[in-house]
């Protein structure tokens, strides 16, 4: 089966996970999803994520973080680019995540970052998803 969005495949397997209470996930490593896990460990949403060899095959297992009442870190996390609709946006007009609270995740021309630093680099870029 193909998927037409994988971005959007891994982020479901993140938010099903958490919600389900998993100690981790596996996902299909590409340059950008590496990209995205990183900043999802820079900004605290998982605990740690491993390269690894799995079955011949490379995976990232991405480690999800829970507080201390048990409940998933991560409340939600929404695509907002797809392959048939892009949505971009200037540093001017960067959306910010519930009031600022929550990440922007954006892809620009200097590489994926967060919204907060595209805005003070002054790119804009593709949306790709944010999290709260």
């Amino acid at each position: 089966m193909s998927v037409s969005d994988p971005v959007a495949d891994m982020l479901t397997k993140i938010r099903n996970g958490s919600m389900a209470k998993f100690e981790k996930v596996d996902i299909n490593p590409s340059k950008i999803k590496l990209e995205i896990i990183k900043i999802l460990k820079n900004e605290g949403y998982i605990k740690n994520f491993k390269k690894m060899s799995q079955d011949d095959r490379e995976v990232i297992r991405v480690f999800l973080k829970y507080d201390d009442r048990q409940g998933p870190v991560i409340h939600g996390i929404q695509k907002i680019s797809s392959p048939g609709r892009r949505v971009y946006s200037g540093y001017r007009k960067m959306p910010r995540v519930l009031n600022g609270y929550g990440t922007l995740i954006v892809s620009t021309s200097t590489g994926v970052t967060t919204g907060r630093k595209a805005a003070e680099k002054r790119v804009g870029g593709e949306l790709i998803c944010s999290v709260w």
